[in-house]
């Protein structure tokens, strides 16, 4: 890779993993995300140099539900802690991206090395985050059976957009990326897969050692941070729609193209984005933007992603 080449972190949203309406298996999210790394090894080919963030919300919230009903099973075989279990998560997704993608560059005659970092995030034990948990994970459950899990496990749930109830956790501000020096190393010869699902949340002790806590970063926000680390050119946050609109989804729904930071805060003030949606990818954007005055931030879906990098599609955020 050159150093003329411009540099990008892309966020991968749930649709990049995951088709609504197949099976949550193993086999099925490998179908979906070789059609993913389609998409981004065309961009590799455009000789842009990148590292890719993915999330884990369904993933990780599937591996606790695994580990709840195997130890309930045996009785004496211990569930897995929550942080493990996220980096279990990163393990598997990971793995998946990299063999995916790998073969599709083999397939374009570019054969750049990709490789997954298992990743820490320290995040502040004192996060007001933590009072208030709002990151969902896992699957859908009925009312019923959301209110047998608070009655018996204590989990905090909520109704999602009328599709069932979901567990939340905590999603604590990123502050570090422990191993960003390792990433800074790979950058200019491999495309790093790293920060999955955010990366694992641990906290630091008042001695630098690291210990794990149960939480979920928004995955959008550690991409944020890994782009500011790397001081790139693009943060490229992929969704599932191709562009960011006001009004969404009522008569007056308004795509928009380019906006600036200011213009991003008023229509967030104004409530336009979802919370657990949109908003966090606003949010990743505005700070990226702020950031590096001149550099962009992008919002699009992944079959735009190519196009919106040149600026074809896709909503921009600018500090200008």
């Amino acid at each position: 890779m050159s150093d003329e080449c411009k540099k990008v972190v892309i966020a991968l949203g749930g649709n990049a993993l995951q088709e609504a309406g197949t099976p949550a298996t193993a086999e099925a999210q490998l179908q979906v995300v070789n059609k993913t790394c389609e998409y981004l090894a065309d961009i590799s080919c455009k000789g842009y140099e990148m590292a890719i963030v993915h999330g884990n919300g369904p993933q990780v919230g599937r591996i606790v539900l695994s580990q709840e009903i195997a130890s309930m099973a045996e009785g004496d075989l211990p569930a897995m802690p929550f942080d493990v279990c996220g980096a279990m998560s990163q393990g598997y997704i990971g793995y998946q991206i990299q063999q995916s993608l790998r073969d599709a560059l083999r397939n374009r005659n570019r054969n750049i090395p990709v490789v997954t970092i298992l990743t820490q995030v320290v995040v502040d034990e004192n996060d007001p985050a933590f009072l208030n948990p709002t990151k969902p994970i896992g699957p859908f459950y009925s009312k019923e059976d959301a209110e047998r899990l608070i009655a018996e496990k204590g989990y905090v749930m909520k109704e999602d957009a009328g599709r069932g109830w979901r567990r939340l956790v905590a999603s604590p501000v990123p502050k570090r990326i422990t191993e960003i020096d390792s990433v800074k190393r790979l950058w200019n010869t491999t495309i790093v897969i790293t920060a999955g699902g955010g990366g694992v949340p641990v906290v630091e002790n008042m001695d630098g050692s690291l210990r794990g806590i149960a939480a979920v970063i928004d995955k959008d926000l550690a991409a944020e941070r890994l782009a500011e680390d790397m001081g790139t050119d693009y943060l490229l946050i992929l969704t599932g729609v191709n562009k960011v609109a006001i009004n969404y989804k009522k008569p007056d729904q308004q795509e928009l193209s380019h906006i600036t930071v200011a213009q991003a805060i008023k229509y967030m003030e104004e409530g336009h984005f979802a919370p657990g949606s949109m908003l966090p990818k606003v949010l990743a954007a505005i700070k990226f933007a702020r950031r590096f005055p001149g550099k962009k931030a992008i919002i699009t879906s992944l079959y735009k992603a190519a196009e919106a990098l040149e600026g074809k599609e896709g909503t921009t955020i600018t500090m200008a």
